[in-house]
Parts: C-alpha cells; sequence; structure tokens
C-alpha cells in the first residue's frame, strides 16, 4: 500500500547518505533539503510559517484514500409511520345489537391481520381498501374508525402495526453484533443502528462509518459523527452500515521512538500531533530544527509559480520548533494520509527544553516520556 512512496523516500535518503563516513539512525536535514538547490533538482522545499500554511492548505490532498461525501441529518417521522410491507392488527367493539362486525355473544371482533399493500392499503370487511401509508398508528386508526362507523355508527377501533422484513437497515461488520435491524422508529438514525448492534469494535483506532445506499456510498468518521450530531443522518430501509478501520496513516522515520508505519487516530492529524504519535524526538539525536515532511503530488498539481500548487511532485516541508512560530505552525499544519514525518539528526541536540516548556499546552512531555 504505501510502498511506492516508501520506496522513493528511501532513495532520496541513500543518496544524501551515502556521503557519510560514520553510520547513524537518520540524515541531517542539510543533507536532504541541499540537492533542491541545484538547478537539476526534483523536489520542492517550503518551510511551514504562518504566513504560509494559507497557500498550503489550498493545495490538493494527496495519499490516494477514498473521500466519500456524507448525508446530513434530515428529520424523519415522531414515532411509528406505517408503510407498504407493514403487519396491522385491528380489534372492532361495537354493541350495536344488529351488528355486522360483532355478535350478540361477542362484543369486539378481531379481524384478521392485514399486510399492507405495495400501494399503501388494507382491505376492510363491509369498508373495501383503504389507504393508510404513510400514517401514525393513531391517525390510522381514526380513519379506519370513521369508515367502519359508515357500517355500524357505535364502532369503535383499536389497531396495532408491526413494521415488515422490507422495513430495516443491515450493520454488516465492525462490530460487535452484526445483523438486521428493523426501522421501528421512522426518524432511526446511524448512531442508533450502531447502538443496536452493539457499537464499533475496541480494536479500530479510528473506525469509519460507511453508509451504503442503493448504488451510492457515504462515509464519515465515528469521531466527527459523535462530535457533530447534525450529521447524524436518518436512515433509510434497506441501508447498508459498515464499520470500517481507517486507511489513512503516515511513516515514521529517523530521530524519533519509533519508525513505522501510524494510523491516524482521528480524521485530521497536525504535524505536531505526528510527532508525539512516533514517540517524540530523541533527546541526544534529533534536531528540532529540522523536521521533515516529505509528500509526493500528483503531476497535475504542479504550478511553476509554486502558489495555487507545489513547483515540484515531490516536495519537502520543513519545521523548526526551536522557535514559537515554528511550534504554532506545525500545530496547523495537516499531515496527509502516506507522508513521511522524518526527524533529522544533528551532533548535538537536546529537545526536552523546548518540549517541557510547551508540554502543559500540548500534552507532548507525557506521550514522550511513556514512551
Amino acid at each position: 500500500m504505501f510502498k511506492p512512496f516508501y520506496c522513493s523516500a528511501l532513495v532520496i535518503l541513500s543518496l544524501t547518505l551515502s556521503a557519510c563516513t560514520l553510520p547513524r539512525g537518520a540524515a541531517l536535514q542539510s543533507e536532504i533539503v541541499k540537492s533542491s538547490e541545484k538547478e537539476e533538482a526534483e523536489l520542492a522545499v517550503y518551510p511551514v510559517t504562518k504566513d504560509l500554511l494559507p497557500r498550503y492548505g489550498k493545495w490538493p490532498r494527496t495519499g490516494n484514500v477514498t473521500h466519500y461525501s456524507w448525508i446530513g441529518k434530515r428529520r424523519g417521522p415522531i414515532g411509528r409511520v406505517i408503510l407498504p410491507g407493514d403487519s396491522v392488527s385491528m380489534s372492532v367493539w361495537d354493541s350495536d345489537e344488529n351488528s355486522l362486525l360483532t355478535s350478540r355473544e361477542q362484543r369486539v371482533a378481531q379481524l384478521q391481520v392485514a399486510r399492507v399493500s405495495t400501494r399503501g392499503s388494507i382491505f376492510l370487511p363491509y369498508v373495501g381498501s383503504i389507504n393508510i401509508s404513510g400514517m401514525t398508528e393513531a391517525n390510522a386508526r381514526e380513519k379506519i374508525q370513521e369508515a367502519f362507523t359508515q357500517v355500524s355508527p357505535s364502532a369503535q377501533v383499536q389497531l396495532s402495526a408491526e413494521p415488515g422484513t422490507r422495513h430495516s437497515v443491515d450493520v454488516v461488520s465492525g462490530v460487535n453484533n452484526p445483523g438486521s435491524f428493523p426501522i421501528i422508529e421512522r426518524d432511526m438514525t446511524v448512531l442508533s443502528a450502531l447502538t443496536l448492534g452493539g457499537g464499533a469494535r475496541d480494536t479500530f483506532t479510528n473506525p469509519q462509518i460507511r453508509l451504503l445506499r442503493g448504488n451510492k456510498t457515504y462515509a464519515i468518521s465515528l469521531d466527527k459523527l459523535l462530535k457533530t450530531p447534525s450529521l447524524d443522518t436518518t436512515l433509510a430501509s434497506g441501508d447498508k452500515i459498515v464499520v470500517a478501520e481507517d486507511e489513512s496513516y503516515f511513516l515514521a522515520l529517523g530521530a524519533s521512538g519509533k519508525e513505522e508505519i501510524v494510523t491516524f487516530p482521528s480524521a485530521s492529524l497536525t504535524a505536531l500531533e505526528a510527532v508525539t504519535l512516533m514517540g517524540g524526538l530523541s533527546d541526544t539525536r534529533a534536531n528540532i530544527k529540522g523536521i521533515l515532511v516529505l509528500r509526493e503530488y500528483h503531476a497535475r498539481a504542479v504550478r511553476t509559480d509554486g502558489v495555487a500548487g507545489p513547483a515540484n511532485e515531490r516536495v519537502v516541508f520543513t519545521m523548526d520548533l526551536s522557535t514559537a512560530d515554528g511550534l504554532f505552525s506545525a500545530r496547523k499544519f495537516h499531515i496527509n494520509p502516506k507522508d513521511v514525518v522524518y526527524a533529522t539528526e544533528s551532533p548535538v541536540s537536546s529537545v526536552r527544553t523546548v518540549f517541557g516548556l510547551v508540554g502543559s499546552v500540548f500534552g507532548i512531555v507525557n506521550s514522550v516520556s511513556s514512551n
């Protein structure tokens, strides 16, 4: 999945490391970016600063991760609404001596369970077909009772409806209790269905909710759905829900606590958060002025002026965490899926003091020490 980008990053790094006489775990920042000063450089270098952040934010997303739209919440009817395929049970009370519905010995008639037709109607004895689709149970009862009073003025109706099997949603996978669940309340939402399914699996780092409706697929992260109630969309009959682990990740390399693939813990990730997920920076090796993000853009995104897009497909973003602007900019610079976050080395360096100063704000110290 990440092999092409990983290899291209290693090619750049191997070329810069070949001139070194002493082995070490990460390259110096100058060794990687100095090649961009050559006329034939095959990468572009951009500093991450407050002034340039708005420009980078307009550049295309990278990482080849499929992006789906989502449907905002559309409130459904409150309570149960009768729809085609539902089953309706009715009892009719009638005290009239000459009632067509009941006998003298039995003043209540239990009618046969009626299934609502595709046209939304049911058949009633002595009345005929009557349309009740889209009505609540209370409204349907009133309409049916009014129809029966044309036959017997004293008739009273009791009604209940059960949702048909066609009016259900399937929670397919990624939950603790997958299954098919009837839409009892017509305002049933995605989170309601996930609750019925036992919730998303605990093993998923950043669960992604995918809603399959007809021939279309919609998706959103569970984290975003929980934080934004207006996005908890109302379900429709036949909807299918799949919970999957986020396919977004970045590659951590260099003088950090980890050198591995790191899954995004949420829908978005900043550079400063990425450093934390990497296990922080090595106190004795890392160069806090040399945090690099290596990224590959599509050729269509390249712009010669470097304003509407990068000047090259291969881009290295540089961050200086020794300054206030660098720290705050790193906090707002977003990592894209499949980026390489690279912590470079210098002979003598210490980051403990710097991260200790901002640890109370960003929570960095605890994360670094735990790794």
